[in-house]
């Protein structure tokens, strides 16, 4: 008996000596070797510092990434990471065609989104891509900016209803408006009318970010294992319930065009002027235009399934949602906590609206040069996107001589990127006049990356820019900011967007004079 099992282990150790050998002594293995990085251990590599939790990865991320400046490698058994910050190392992989796919980490998606814009590769993300582009012209972030002015002032009335000075918890009080802004307009359903299925659908979502994290933090599960699980088996239920939902929408949807017989499809293929929402075709009243009619008018001619249109809808619920509610929250305590940037702030809200009788507009929007400098330098210091993947399709020169071998996952850390002192001085400081036009046009290119860049940058940015600034000029003006939970006590989490634990303000009325 005791020699079967030494046999036994001495089997086990060869294997996994020839495996260790296999994996750090060919050539792809040497080549990420002379990278710097943590110790590594046989086997398992570097394995075993990710068994912490997601505030402790977020601390080891960022002590990593200050360690080994401005690159480190990372091995995961044999799954090889690099992670690089610097702009110029950057630009070599974002600018490049080549270097597209996004990796593994993003297949944890998959389920939810299938392959929509954000996960497809290929042939078929430069076909969709190309498809969606239209999707935020001018014309029709117009027709948007009037979903988010609604959604500003309806956030604004939820604060006064509670009456008087309200202490909030905004990340989940912002990431219900800004769900709520995404479903009008990619989907033309306002979650104001569904009543209890409202608070459903939201938690679904939001659910769905859960499960995500749960995934990356056991990645020895695969599909078969993980939907035995409690949390597997909850998974597959949200999934269902948020296909359902989008699918009962596209099927109501292409009902609608079928009765107008196509005309507001007609409208938008054209380019013709939208009707305003009260008009009526054969006692039918109109919709409001949503990226869903655009993605049917498509399918017409670029011969779209329902899956096709229900994984790009899906997408830009997931893209748009989170992302947005959190870099207003960044913003809101950042102007919070400085008292001086906030009255200018409001003081450039407050001519604005004077000039446009009080309420907003597209134009009125882009004039709001300061607020747009604070939300940039919002974005700069807590980036909602805070690291980007990408699989390198052909070995990499770096500019500190280091080759990220051909299949490698690299990870695009934007966060420190955003606060290296060499492009940033004093990084750690809140100054929107870093956005002054002529200090932008001193700082390299890829050192500022919120919407990423390259052939792969976010479609929407444009769009978010417009909402941030509706939803923050709507608050500025009636309230005043005061902080409860400050930036420097805040600890974060590992997550596919930068999650805080708490983030609480004061919303004091401003007493009309």
């Amino acid at each position: 008996m005791f020699s079967a099992v030494l046999l036994l282990l001495i089997i086990v150790a060869v294997i996994a000596f020839a495996y260790h050998c296999c994996v750090h002594y060919s050539r792809v293995g040497r080549l990420m070797n002379q990278i710097p990085g943590p110790k590594i251990l046989p086997v398992f590599g570097n394995l075993l510092l990710l068994q912490q939790t997601r505030e402790q990865l977020w601390c080891l991320f960022r002590t990593l990434s200050d360690q080994y400046y401005t690159t480190f490698r990372f091995w995961n058994l044999h799954y090889r990471l690099v992670t690089i910050h610097h702009p110029d190392d950057i630009e070599v992989i974002l600018n490049n065609t080549k270097h597209l796919e996004k990796g593994p980490l993003y297949d944890i998606l998959r389920p939810w989104l299938n392959d929509g814009l954000l996960t497809s590769t290929g042939a078929k993300w430069h076909s969709r891509r190309k498809m969606l582009t239209p999707t935020f012209h001018f014309s029709i972030l117009q027709e948007f900016t009037n979903i988010l002015i609604e959604e500003g002032k309806h956030i604004v009335q939820k604060l006064k209803d509670v009456g008087g000075m309200v202490e909030v918890d905004i990340e989940s009080f912002i990431s219900e408006h800004t769900l709520n802004i995404i479903c009008e307009t990619a989907m033309g359903t306002s979650l104001h009318n569904l009543g209890t299925a409202q608070e459903k659908y939201r938690q679904e979502v939001r659910q769905m970010g859960r499960f995500f994290i749960y995934r990356v933090m056991r990645p020895w599960l695969n599909d078969t294992l993980f939907t035995l699980t409690p949390e597997g088996r909850k998974h597959k239920k949200t999934l269902q319930n948020l296909h359902g939902f989008t699918e009962k929408i596209i099927a109501e949807r292409k009902m609608y065009h079928k009765r107008t017989d196509n005309k507001y499809l007609h409208n938008i293929t054209n380019n013709d002027p939208m009707e305003t929402d009260n008009a009526e075709i054969l006692g039918i009243r109109k919709k409001r235009f949503a990226i869903l009619d655009l993605l049917i008018s498509m399918s017409q001619e670029n011969n779209l399934s329902d899956l096709d249109i229900r994984e790009e809808v899906d997408t830009f619920m997931f893209e748009g949602h989170d992302t947005t509610s959190m870099a207003i929250c960044f913003t809101l305590l950042l102007l919070a906590e400085h008292k001086d940037i906030q009255d200018r702030v409001r003081e450039e809200v407050k001519t604005v609206m004077q000039q446009c009788e009080g309420t907003l507009t597209m134009t009125s929007l882009q004039n709001l040069s300061y607020l747009e400098r604070c939300l940039k330098e919002s974005l700069r210091l807590y980036p909602s996107v805070f690291f980007i993947t990408r699989v390198t399709a052909e070995n990499v020169q770096l500019r500190d001589s280091y080759v990220i071998p051909r299949g490698t996952m690299t990870n695009l850390n934007i966060f420190h990127v955003h606060r290296d002192p060499n492009f940033w001085p004093n990084p750690d400081v809140f100054d929107p006049d870093r956005f002054l036009p002529e200090k932008i046009q001193k700082r390299h290119p890829y050192s500022y990356l919120p919407f990423s860049a390259g052939p792969r940058n976010c479609i929407g940015q444009r769009f978010a820019m417009l909402e941030l600034k509706a939803i923050i000029a709507y608050l500025v003006h009636n309230f005043y900011l005061e902080p409860i939970d400050y930036l420097k006590d805040i600890r974060i989490n590992i997550d596919f967007i930068l999650r805080p634990n708490n983030m609480k303000i004061k919303f004091v009325p401003i007493q009309a004079a």
